[in-house]
């Protein structure tokens, strides 16, 4: 199944704004899709679809900022760049406090909206592509027997195959044996790259 197309979402409740916001981002080549109400984005939105949003403080309803918590509460990752009159910016620090990519004070020129926008998909797409890669070496541990999964835990940790061995209750030879089946699944050049590998899944786990 084809991947959806990476879009720019506009959430602004005056619809001149978002007239004019989706025409600037389509006059790059970038796909656009705009919302009246940030209750109305949440309905129709899947965190499997790439992007960014592009997204006005203060909204009748639903403001942007509570869009955002909402959004951190569902664990979506996309970037959100906050457009901000002059008497928000305060809103606006607090919306990069709870993780938003950057904003813009009204007025601003179209190129400085079409930069952030440019930065902020190419976020997106990294964060999906470390994701993926993540999962990928998740399902190859997973395909791993449990006396491999040993064996990888040990030799991660530098230990030499004799001493692998020994605590484990069985020769070098065998160790060998695992050890390269380890190698071949997990689908590492060298032991640097498994442990590299390792600690990719490991580490996010790690972090409070």
């Amino acid at each position: 199944m084809k991947s959806p197309a990476a879009t720019v979402f506009i959430v602004d409740d005056d619809e001149a704004v978002r007239s004019s916001l989706r025409l600037l981002i389509r006059s790059v080549g970038l796909q656009a899709q705009a919302f009246a109400a940030a209750r109305e984005f949440l309905d129709s939105y899947d965190a499997r679809h790439p992007g960014c949003l592009v997204l006005d403080v203060r909204m009748p309803g639903m403001s942007g900022l509570e869009l955002q918590q909402e959004l951190n509460q569902r664990g979506a990752t996309i970037p959100v760049v906050f457009i901000t009159g002059h008497g928000d910016v305060p809103m606006a620090v607090e919306a990069m406090q709870q993780g938003a990519f950057d904003f813009l004070q009204k007025p601003f020129r179209d190129q400085d909206l079409l930069d952030r926008v440019q930065k902020a998909m190419a976020r997106d797409a990294e964060s999906r592509a470390s994701m993926a890669a993540r999962g990928e070496i998740v399902a190859r541990l997973a395909s791993l027997t449990p006396r491999e999964t040993e064996v990888l835990r040990l030799v991660t940790r530098g230990k030499a195959n004799k001493v692998v061995g020994a605590e484990l209750g069985v020769s070098q030879r065998t160790v060998e044996i695992h050890r390269a089946h380890v190698m071949e699944k997990m689908r590492a050049g060298s032991l640097a790259e498994l442990v590299r590998m390792v600690l990719d899944v490991e580490e996010p786990t790690q972090n409070p």
